[in-house]
């Protein structure tokens, strides 16, 4: 672990200015300085702040350590790598390894979506799915399908191609000039009115897909390219897709010829229980989008897999000419391969999905005992992933959420917050004990915040 005996007189003087952090209220973080917020160390279920306290990991990073902290395997991986290659061209070059990585990811998606294509986040591999739509319907003569279509509180990372069809308003409300022309949204299909504290699949809302066949009549099919959703949405609160919501989207897009694309940049990997949401619902997308636990958010990895007729569209034309002309100089990068090889190595040998189904049965049982506790409006929880609504003090929204954040940091757990919802999405090798004792200290972190 990082030697932290110096957390008082050096962090506590560390200058924070030049640091402009994302997605963070910079001006409180600076002002206030918290060393309970600056992490040094990581391993297993837990951070060591600055302070050398431990911290329980309540949303595995960023959604992403999916197995904890610096698995042995993954760190030897990586380790070997650097050892062998720090970096390998992906134009008209290649590792190996590059290409094992694919087979295995494209053995464990659905269906035939079985061409991946590597970026180095959500982001961008949100951007590329995008691209691929309207190059698909170009390439088969459709070349007015160029409306995508995302959904209200939908986040797609903030790529400009994200956020035009993202649905989160505070991404969005400053970039309005320079976002993507031709972008419907869907309405969001989270109701406390209809559906607060449902476990799992909330039964109410399957109507809400019938949203796309009146967008359709709007603008055409035969202008629309693709529609592109978050089987779950993470970011905005654990949003459930609502019992036979996504299996209508599906029937709308094959009717009407349009591609559907699912974001499974937090869903993918095992956080639901299966390799990708796409299996947890029952409902086979033509693109998805990946990141994340890839692997294990060791070092930055994202990307898109392809149902075969969309590769096999673009492989035409004199095969010496580049068919797609997208990538990064990081795609497929050696050291992320090698931690993303040896991540399915765990998620295979340790039956990660199954051992996410055994415990996302615990965490729903645990998450929903804090119904009752108070100015708690909603709990919702989909696989290993859960969130806590709380209604907005007056004039004051996402303050009581910070408040809980503070105070469960207090007490040793690292939540996450956003707007008025706490989010969870622990680790897979979190124990019973430890499940219990989050839960426990949300409920004292919810009361001590008011």
């Amino acid at each position: 672990m990082t030697d932290t005996t110096l957390s008082a007189s050096h962090y506590g003087d560390m200058n924070l200015d030049p640091y402009w952090m994302p997605y963070t209220h910079n001006r409180y973080f600076k002002r206030t300085r918290p060393l309970d917020r600056l992490i040094v160390g990581a391993q297993g279920a837990y951070y060591t702040t600055a302070e050398g306290k431990q911290v329980f990991d309540c949303l595995s990073g960023l959604w992403c350590s999916v197995l904890g902290h610096r698995p042995a395997k993954i760190v030897e991986a990586v380790k070997r790598q650097l050892d062998t290659a720090d970096y390998i061209p992906a134009f008209q070059m290649a590792s190996p390894e590059t290409f094992r990585l694919a087979e295995r990811i494209a053995e464990v998606a659905p269906a035939d979506l079985n061409r991946v294509f590597f970026a180095n986040s959500g982001s961008e591999a949100v951007d590329t799915a995008i691209k691929m739509a309207i190059a698909y319907h170009r390439l088969r003569g459709d070349a007015a399908r160029t409306r995508i279509i995302g959904r209200e509180k939908g986040y797609h990372g903030v790529g400009l191609g994200g956020i035009s069809v993202g649905g989160m308003v505070a991404n969005r409300k400053m970039f309005a000039p320079a976002m993507m022309l031709g972008v419907d949204h869907l309405p969001h299909t989270h109701s406390l009115k209809d559906m607060a504290f449902s476990r799992g699949q909330p039964t109410w809302g399957t109507h809400l897909a019938e949203e796309l066949e009146r967008i359709v009549a709007l603008h055409d099919a035969s202008t629309i390219a693709a529609v592109i959703v978050e089987p779950m949405q993470g970011s905005a609160g654990v949003v459930v897709p609502p019992v036979g919501y996504l299996n209508r989207l599906r029937e709308i897009c094959d009717r009407h010829g349009i591609l559907l694309i699912f974001d499974e940049v937090i869903c993918g990997f095992g956080r639901l229980g299966h390799w990708f949401g796409a299996q947890a619902f029952g409902v086979t997308p033509d693109l998805i989008t990946f990141a994340k636990c890839v692997n294990n958010g060791t070092v930055p990895m994202g990307g898109v897999i392809a149902r075969q007729g969309i590769y096999d569209t673009f492989m035409q034309g004199p095969d010496h000419v580049v068919e797609f002309f997208h990538g990064y100089t990081y795609s497929g990068h050696p050291l992320a391969v090698a931690a993303a090889n040896a991540t399915l190595d765990i998620l295979h040998e340790e039956d990660v999905p199954a051992r996410m189904l055994a415990l996302a049965k615990l965490l729903e049982t645990a998450v929903h005992s804090l119904k009752g506790e108070p100015n708690v409006i909603d709990i919702r929880n989909a696989g290993v992933s859960a969130a806590v609504e709380f209604a907005p003090l007056a004039g004051q929204p996402g303050v009581r959420a910070l408040r809980v954040f503070e105070h469960a940091l207090q007490r040793g757990m690292l939540l996450r917050f956003t707007g008025d919802i706490i989010a969870m999405a622990p680790p897979v090798i979190s124990t019973p004990a430890e499940i219990e004792r989050m839960i426990a200290v949300v409920g004292e972190s919810i009361r001590a915040a008011g």
